[in-house]
């Protein structure tokens, strides 16, 4: 009985010290005995964000300021990092995109509490869909005061698991540093897309400033208070204990996914016996760690006809023989073997019913998910690996070496491409019923931009027409917002690719619509020395939704717009903004040149060009 009795007794002695030893690392008791807060030190939590970012080589951090964020912003600028301040924050998001897609890193953005992150939601997801690398940090209420009614406090992390690779919550100065590293590695790891950091307010600030508004100024009386005083003084002390300790900043190991030889063997053996080959590459093509050089230089050497999507649009250059730009249905229907390399079977492909069942199909994504979409209902793989399409092209040229796609069928799709443009070409000469046929202005833009020009596509209609004609002139020199169609991305997109290739000529193709959601970024261009050129579609509507709306429901209801000054909403915020109309036409390539040469003096320039209505695109989906 005794025996039993101290059996007992110590369980529960033992269960006590190891509810006592796990409280106390719970309050950073243990941490601290070994690692001390420096309470005088003036250094702050934005000073260790700063620090991973430039050891990452991050040049741009895009923001809309608050004070949340303030110390990270300004850490970030004392070391060299630019800070570039936009006008909404879905804007600095999709300008980060826009840098991460350029220059093969990631893309930072940085905006405050509540408010300011919810306005940022759209530009993560269309990112996620995108699979865009980058890192959204947002400012949130002190430690603790979350959840107690602090200004602009919601459950932020909420909102951002669903849309992010990774989200944390930094919780003590000492878990920026490993954990900004650890988010950088995985938003570029695997399928590359965004992350996210929650930042209190008490992590970024110093010591003595923390310490005033969150530490006790009167104590409450008796055994309870002086708990709730320790509580509080214990917080803070292991907020900032061991946060100036040195630590490792630099990059972590990216882990991309890779065909095996087996695979990268049986891709061989099927295009070396395929008489009419298709590739369709996506933008997963593009992604580091090969050189979008070498990726057209592959292309080439198998001389497969190509079909280029997304970011990849450009990367055979503008007359290139074996890209084929038109009549990809029929082409799918003629082909022995298709190569989806990055490219997914979801509604831009007809969720796979394009595809031959006779055909053999080798898909290539990095992500799963994408790689087998629709498989089990409209097509099958003969071959589908998870991993890079960049590297799996290199290997597969290699292993091809000497080996061309027969000529004969590259030449029949070109011919075909051919014909169909010259019909296009027709169109565009066609008077419309008022104003400018928008594909002559297409047209005549696409002749005139530099030869290192950047195209964004912003909108529905006018943007629809300008992928069939206008022809990106190298690699990496085509944006769109991707899968997610997302409207606004303009202003955002080219103020990021400005920035990265300050010396090409960037052109956002804006409809009338979409204008609206970013024409304040003229403000940002003006300040920021980011001269763009844009050209915007006006017809007055949103004609993508209004071509089918009134035959099939009557009415144009909420699809009327107005031919809006948008030329002098441009001239207010520091650009130039020229109206074109009818009687304009016979010189609009002076216009145009006219806009370039002020871009090139260093002024946003924004041509408002009054277009009508053709059946050019009649049939194209919007839903």
């Amino acid at each position: 009985m005794e025996s039993n009795i101290a059996t007992v007794l110590g369980c529960s002695a033992g269960i006590v010290v190891c509810g006592l030893v796990f409280a106390a690392y719970k309050l950073g008791l243990l941490y601290q005995l070994f690692h001390k807060a420096e309470i005088k030190s003036p250094r702050h939590g934005g000073e260790s964000v700063a620090e991973v970012l430039r050891a990452h080589g991050v040049k741009y951090v895009f923001t809309l300021v608050g004070g949340h964020i303030s110390p990270i912003l300004v850490a970030c600028e004392k070391l060299g990092i630019r800070i570039v301040d936009t006008r909404h924050e879905a804007t600095a998001v999709f300008a980060a995109d826009a840098v991460a897609r350029l220059s093969g890193t990631i893309g930072v953005a940085a905006v405050t509490a509540g408010p300011g992150l919810t306005n940022t939601v759209t530009a993560v997801k269309n990112a996620q869909m995108a699979e865009s690398p980058l890192l959204l940090m947002g400012g949130a209420a002190g430690t603790l005061l979350q959840g107690r009614g602090a200004l602009q406090d919601i459950d932020q992390m909420s909102l951002f698991k669903p849309l992010c690779k990774f989200c944390a919550s930094i919780r003590t100065i000492r878990e920026i540093v490993p954990t900004v590293r650890k988010a950088l590695a995985i938003a570029q790891s695997g399928t590359p897309g965004p992350v996210f950091i929650e930042f209190p307010i008490d992590t970024l600030y110093p010591f003595h400033l923390v310490s005033k508004e969150f530490g006790v100024k009167n104590p409450p009386k008796g055994l309870m208070g002086k708990i709730v005083t320790w509580y509080l003084n214990n917080h803070l002390l292991n907020l900032f204990a061991g946060a100036w300790e040195k630590r490792d900043v630099s990059p972590l190991p990216v882990d991309i996914p890779q065909a095996t030889d087996d695979q990268v063997q049986k891709c061989i053996e099927l295009v070396s016996r395929a008489k009419k080959p298709v590739i369709l590459l996506g933008s997963q093509a593009t992604l580091p760690p090969t050189p979008a050089d070498d990726i057209r230089k592959a292309l080439e050497d198998l001389g497969i006809p190509c079909f280029l999507g997304g970011m990849s649009r450009g990367m055979l250059g503008r007359d290139s023989p074996i890209h084929i730009r038109q009549n990809r249905r029929d082409a799918l229907k003629d082909a022995d073997l298709v190569l989806l390399l990055g490219t997914v079977c979801d509604f831009r492909l007809s969720y796979g019913r394009v595809l031959n069942r006779r055909s053999k199909i080798i898909a290539v994504n990095r992500d799963k998910s994408q790689l087998l979409k629709n498989s089990d209902m409209f097509w099958k793989p003969t071959v589908a690996i998870q991993g890079d399409a960049g590297t799996l092209l290199m290997r597969l040229t290699k292993g091809l070496k000497g080996h061309r796609c027969p000529e004969e069928w590259p030449q029949s799709l070109k011919a075909g491409d051919i014909t169909k443009e010259e019909k296009n070409r027709v169109k565009a000469d066609e008077k419309t019923d008022h104003h400018l046929n928008p594909l002559k202005v297409l047209h005549c833009v696409d002749e005139l931009m530099s030869e290192d020009s950047i195209i964004v596509a912003d909108g529905g209609d006018f943007v629809g027409s300008a992928a069939y004609i206008m022809r990106p002139r190298g690699p990496m020199r085509w944006l769109d917002p991707g899968a997610f169609g997302t409207l606004g991305v303009g202003g955002g997109f080219a103020l990021g690719a400005k920035l990265c290739r300050p010396e090409s000529e960037v052109w956002i193709v804006y409809g009338d619509g979409s204008l609206g959601y970013s024409v304040a970024e003229f403000d940002t261009f003006t300040r920021h020395k980011t001269p763009v050129l844009a050209v915007v579609g006006n017809d007055a509507c949103w004609s993508q939704i209004s071509r089918e709306q009134v035959p099939i429901l009557g009415s144009n209801v909420a699809c009327g717009l107005a031919f809006t000054d948008y030329h002098t909403v441009a001239d207010g915020y520091g650009g130039k903004g020229y109206l074109v109309g009818r009687e304009d036409e016979d010189r609009l390539s002076d216009i145009i040149r006219q806009a370039q040469k002020e871009t090139r003096e260093g002024r946003a320039t924004l041509l408002n060009v009054l277009i009508g209505k053709t059946n050019f695109r009649e049939g194209s989906i919007s839903v």
